[in-house]
């Protein structure tokens, strides 16, 4: 309580009704095999498929050593966004060729160097996969002279930093190298430390030299003939380790201090500890690193203007990067102990397969986009393809706020997606059938491509615009140029009551998402829509009364909460997301002594009881049409 000691005007500030805030429920998770990109870390959120591309490399086709499979995790993800989603993460799941041996399927090449030079350095795509074999292009940059001289008559540098790599001329005699920049404490004198003593009165030029580092990521033409794409500039760097966020080798690393350079620069300069004998002095280093990446040759063209781009550069194209072997069940569930990766990030280690996704609350959303194939044809691929369903639908169940957006395997006919939809119950989870025919980001071809991630966008889009309470169904799916099967009328009468949602072409109206049950046998949580809703509600809820915890629990805080809910509801009847043609015919909040016993106080148990009435889908509409016969009075 305040306190009031002497005579005056007090001002203070009291708390109003507290209100609760509906929560997002279009936030998409998406999990599978990518062409590129961290296989461990906490999921990034993306906002288009330029995004996912940027980071795990575009949509062409995988191989994991049986020859080319679909991209299906990239044709979701473009999917999902065309089709209306805004929020989208993805985890990567990868699966090396030899169990335990991060780094072996990375694309790799050693810098070849003239024999004159230190030991050799090699570049190591940063993640596996064969995007990973990349096109690196280093081209050597010098700056304009940096050598002044002072009022006094002597020399002293401009534009230069302490830990600079410079290359410097004399002509008496006639040499020049590789320096680093040094500064004396004690004088703030610049000095010259390189492979033979120079005084700085001696040099003739000083020129700094940076490292300009690109990339092309190997894709395919609009033929479908293998290709590498535009350069993309990683950054210009120094050679100077002590220069933190600068120096080539600092930035280059395998396991980066931030986790936006380990998204961003897609490779790892390996063997800079071996170019230095243990006795050699730490100034050494940036000019070892400097003729470890450019020969003498290139290295002279500093002072020449007028020297050609192709003499200024080194280009190195990794190989032997592979997209490892099918991923199983275990890659999907996520190992937070045993898992490991070319990073060793021990912070980011125990974020992978599913149970990165946990660590992300805003998450409504989940699929994995082609597993339903198993990656394998066969018994194989299908019992593969059930285990991964399961995890997720484990995975939603577990998290409780989360509904699982499931694929039927492609090929299969009506009778065989009923009976994949009968291997498993759960009120968290949809199955859509059949596959969609979608046009290839790629070359343009048409491909076959799972359903789920596509109907991911179309619940985003259909929240969005109506509310998670409409069934975000008799949608039209923009993407689809065909579908795999055509269903009629018959065939959706047996699919159906069993959950599995089908989708329709109708002429005129086109292609359409054409049901949004779940697969649980419980009528009470067959349509989606309620399953999603009071997931809306309950999280809702759930996050929008957190402030009751620790308060003082008495009538005066029931009354609180129960104001606070009933306002909340309110809203929600309002909008048409509840029946009742009065609000209590609505929804109910009781939180007051008869929903607490004693235990409950002593025990600090808050017990509030709500009820509501959701509004259900119009699945059957149903006109009944009787002859009349006209009256004289009529």
């Amino acid at each position: 309580m305040p306190q009031y000691l002497a005579p005056g005007v007090y001002v203070e500030e009291t708390p109003g009704p507290r209100t609760i805030q509906g929560v997002s429920t279009s936030t998409a998770a998406f999990i599978g095999p990518t062409r590129f990109g961290p296989t461990s870390g906490r999921p990034e959120l993306l906002t288009s498929y330029a995004d996912f591309v940027r980071i795990y490399g575009d949509a062409v086709d995988l191989d994991f050593g049986g020859g080319p499979l679909p991209n299906y995790l990239a044709l979701g993800v473009k999917g999902f966004f065309d089709e209306g989603g805004g929020s989208l993460y993805v985890m990567r799941t990868y699966a090396y060729t030899t169990p335990g041996t991060p780094g072996q399927d990375h694309g790799f090449a050693v810098v070849p160097r003239d024999t004159s030079g230190p030991a050799q350095l090699s570049v190591r795509a940063r993640f596996p996969g064969r995007a990973g074999n990349l096109r690196v292009v280093l081209t050597l940059r010098a700056g304009t002279n940096a050598l002044a001289s002072t009022p006094a008559g002597t020399k002293t540098l401009t534009r230069v930093r302490e830990f600079d790599t410079v290359w410097a001329t004399r002509q008496s005699p006639n040499e020049s190298g590789v320096f680093v920049v040094r500064r004396d404490t004690a004088t703030g004198g610049w000095t010259l430390v390189g492979g033979f003593e120079l005084p700085l009165d001696e040099a003739t030029a000083v020129y700094p030299l940076t490292a300009l580092v690109e990339v092309q990521h190997p894709t395919v033409d609009p033929t479908g003939l293998p290709a590498f794409g535009a350069p993309q500039a990683i950054g210009e760097f120094g050679f100077d380790p002590r220069a933190v966020g600068t120096g080539i080798s600092t930035v280059l690393t395998a396991n980066p201090p931030t986790r936006r350079g380990a998204l961003t620069v897609p490779i790892a300069l390996e063997g800079v500890a071996g170019l230095l004998d243990a006795d050699a002095p730490a100034d050494s280093l940036p000019t070892a690193i400097a003729l470890a990446l450019f020969d003498n040759e290139i290295l002279g063209t500093s002072g020449s203007a007028t020297a050609p781009l192709a003499a200024r550069q080194r280009v190195v194209t990794l190989g032997g990067g592979t997209d490892g072997r099918v991923p199983g069940v275990t890659a999907y569930q996520g190992d937070p102990v045993g898992f490991d990766d070319y990073q060793a990030d021990p912070t980011a280690l125990p974020f992978n397969g599913l149970v990165a996704f946990e660590s992300v609350d805003d998450i409504s959303i989940v699929a994995a986009p082609g597993s339903a194939t198993g990656w394998v044809a066969g018994a194989a691929g299908l019992d593969a393809a059930h285990a991964i369903a399961d995890s997720v639908i484990d995975h939603c169940e577990r998290m409780v706020y989360r509904v699982a957006a499931l694929d039927t395997p492609p090929g299969q006919l009506p009778g065989e997606a009923l009976d994949f939809r009968n291997q498993r119950s759960s009120t968290h989870a949809a199955l859509y059938y059949p596959w969609i025919t979608v046009s290839s980001p790629t070359d343009g071809s048409r491909v076959q491509a799972p359903p789920a991630a596509y109907l991911a966008g179309i619940w985003a889009r259909s929240d969005n615009s109506r509310g998670v309470i409409k069934a975000p169904a008799n949608e039209v799916v923009r993407s689809a140029l065909d579908f795999e099967t055509r269903l009629n009328k018959a065939q959706q009468e047996l699919l159906n009551p069993q959950g599995v949602n089908c989708l329709r072409f109708f002429p005129g109206s086109g292609f359409l998402a054409w049901g949004a049950r779940t697969i649980s046998d419980d009528p009470e949580w067959k349509y989606l829509s309620v399953r999603r809703y009071f997931n809306f509600l309950e999280k809702s809820i759930d996050e929008g009364t957190r402030w009751v915890v620790f308060e003082v629990n008495g009538p005066a805080l029931w009354d609180a909460v129960r104001h606070t809910v009933e306002g909340f509801l309110f809203d929600q009847w309002k909008s048409g997301a509840l029946l009742g043609a009065k609000p209590e015919q609505a929804y109910f909040v009781r939180c007051d002594a008869s929903t607490m016993t004693a235990d409950d106080l002593d025990n600090g148990r808050l017990i509030c009881v709500i009820g509501v009435a959701a509004a259900k889908p119009a699945e059957f509409v149903i006109f009944r049409i009787s002859q009349w016969t006209a009256t004289q009075s009529a």
